[in-house]
């Protein structure tokens, strides 16, 4: 049992006797950009607002996992294909790509161009696939860009540092979050707007604390918390806790004679037999 095959080999696979890919985990995942907004340039929310404009999901998810098929467009914090789920405020990202508009976000922020860090984990396909990217379309956008290629484990050390630039800190890293752990307000630690108390990037939003933490919680009914969770989609889309870079659909690869493996966003063992 392969848990997570790379996409480059799912076709491979698939073709070969006795063994069979699967997806999984009905729910997906999203992919994650984050950025630092304790240090410049990112601090500035034109900054932030630029790079809604430059990215193109769909590009993301063909570099994670090689066809749109396996995966789709997503512009709600929360996942798609969950109760929760709203594209409110997501119109920079549903259109075409306008980098003349991002580079006039750019110039209004009055970015000095100084360097941008981005760390990229090569031994995290997924990430690193997002990260090269990233760094393509930063270059078109005019942004001096540093690209750190390193491991998965220095990525996450490194990361918890609130230290400028130039004292070991970040600007952008990438990972992946289970639609699972995304689906819910208050569990959503990737849009908290807490600040220090936040999730590394550490964005600051009190009135989208309040809406995850006491409104969507107090709420009287399933559509009342969608309403609410629509206007937490629209202070997220402001503040930028992260940039969603697609929703897609991982596989799992196993000989035939394995059975039990569950559908499940999370892999347990239980149940699982060998014939």
């Amino acid at each position: 049992w392969w848990e997570q095959p790379p996409s480059d080999f799912w076709d491979r696979l698939a073709k070969i006797n006795g063994v069979k890919v699967i997806q999984a985990d009905p729910l997906g995942n999203l992919g994650v950009f984050r950025v630092n907004h304790l240090h410049p340039p990112f601090d500035n929310p034109k900054m932030r607002e630029a790079l809604l404009y430059v990215v193109d999901q769909a590009e993301y998810i063909q570099s994670m996992v090689g066809d749109l098929q396996n995966g789709k467009l997503c512009y709600s914090y929360f996942g798609c294909g969950v109760p929760m789920e709203t594209d409110a405020g997501g119109e920079p990202m549903k259109g075409k790509r306008d980098l003349a508009k991002a580079k006039q976000l750019v110039k209004e922020a009055g970015y000095d161009g100084r360097k941008i860090l981005v760390m990229s984990p090569t031994d995290q396909p997924i990430i690193d696939r997002q990260t090269l990217l990233t760094h393509e379309y930063l270059k078109e956008l005019g942004l001096n860009i540093e690209y750190i290629a390193t491991d998965w484990g220095t990525v996450g050390s490194r990361r918890a540092k609130k230290d400028p630039v130039d004292k070991g800190g970040w600007n952008i890293f990438h990972t992946w979050t289970l639609v699972l752990d995304q689906m819910t307000p208050p569990a959503n630690i990737q849009v908290s707007g807490g600040g220090d108390k936040a999730w590394f990037g550490w964005p600051t939003n009190e009135r989208l604390e309040q809406l995850r933490n006491v409104e969507w919680v107090k709420a009287g009914s399933v559509d009342e918390q969608k309403k609410i969770a629509a206007e937490i989609n629209k202070e997220a889309f402001k503040t930028v806790p992260f940039i969603i870079t697609g929703q897609f659909f991982a596989k799992t690869a196993h000989r035939s004679n394995i059975t039990g493996i569950p559908v499940s966003p999370v892999v347990f063992f239980w149940g699982v037999d060998k014939n």
